[in-house]
């Protein structure tokens, strides 16, 4: 339904244009969107509907994200007034600041799921909250369609690397990952890539170190350790297999030592080497025990046309781990 009961008024909106179309700005409060606001879904008689079905699960992540507080920032959400809304200046000096009357809803293009969190948020607080918008004045139907692709289809995430990236200060994995690519000491300079992106001679993510790192650091014994003892404990363990492998270390063509699924069984098996190397009247790791046990790596046939050629996946680092825990341990 597009009716309102009544007219809703909404203050202190900005009127400007984009890209020739006549656009507000401003926010309502969640109590006045539940009621403004309407979706076109994609199975609507007319054909002009558009928007899949609402995720639950989506709408309570927002809403758990809003419990942050002054944290959980979020984007506008965009609206097609369909040139039922009437905006009226303040005064003849500001033509573009004043009230919109709306006189029927305004069709929600992008932020269904931003609301519906919202809206789950508010009934679980009895707190309110300010949305701020983004309305076009009118747009004809299949323009809005056109829009709604575009942002859906287009528009690129940043990414799971550039994602770790930006949280290195409030993640500790993220922060030691980030600090093995951007450390010119560590094995990962001259083979890492930030932002997620691979080109040749960088083939290693950040989000694959991110993910390697957990698979090395998870033992409970570590979990005492500051993230600058996880560190040198990474650098320290990757850096002796790379000076006792330094060619199938610098040959990413021809050994499998740096590939990905290998270099998360060496994690795996790291993981394990670590906790057996953990001396308790110390609470450290005693580290020259764990180079001379991988000194034992030298003699694994690393090469990519060797019995490594066709390990892929998850379940293949698993049972390489398995088998180097066993030959390191010797």
């Amino acid at each position: 339904m597009k009716e309102l009961t009544n007219q809703i008024v909404i203050e202190n909106v900005l009127m400007g244009k984009m890209r020739g179309k006549v656009v507000y700005q401003s926010s309502f409060s969640a109590f006045v969107a539940d009621q403004l606001l309407y979706v076109k879904p994609y199975d609507l008689p007319t054909g002009k509907g558009y928007q899949r079905p609402v995720d639950i699960k989506r709408c309570k992540d927002f809403s758990k994200y809003l419990s942050l507080g002054e944290d959980s920032l979020f984007t506008p959400i965009l609206i097609n007034a369909e040139s039922n809304w009437e905006f009226n200046h303040y005064d003849r000096l500001r033509p573009n600041f004043g009230r919109l009357i709306c006189k029927s809803k305004g069709s929600l293009m992008d932020g269904q799921h931003r609301q519906g969190g919202i809206l789950e948020y508010v009934r679980e607080t009895n707190a309110d909250i300010a949305i701020p918008f983004l309305a076009f004045h009118y747009l004809d139907q299949d323009h809005e369609i056109m829009l709604f692709d575009t942002i859906n289809t287009k528009a690129k995430g940043i990414g799971t690397s550039l994602n770790k990236y930006l949280r290195r200060d409030s993640d500790e994995i993220s922060w030691i990952a980030t600090e093995l690519i951007i450390r010119k000491e560590s094995p990962f300079y001259d083979i890492g890539s930030v932002i997620g992106k691979r080109t040749n001679g960088r083939h290693i993510t950040l989000q694959n170190l991110y993910r390697t790192l957990h698979l090395l650091t998870s033992d409970s014994k570590l979990s005492s350790f500051s993230k600058e003892e996880k560190l040198n404990l990474a650098m320290s363990y990757y850096n002796g297999i790379k000076e006792r492998c330094s060619e199938e270390w610098n040959d990413y063509k021809g050994y499998r030592i740096t590939h990905i699924v290998c270099l998360d069984a060496l994690s795996i098996a790291g993981n394990d080497v670590l906790s057996k190397s953990f001396t308790k009247t110390s609470k450290q790791i005693d580290f020259d025990k764990v180079l001379k046990r991988i000194n034992n790596l030298t003699l694994v046939d690393w090469s990519v046309n060797g019995p490594l050629k066709y390990l892929k996946g998850a379940s293949g680092s698993k049972s390489l781990a398995s088998e180097l825990t066993e030959f390191i341990m010797r």
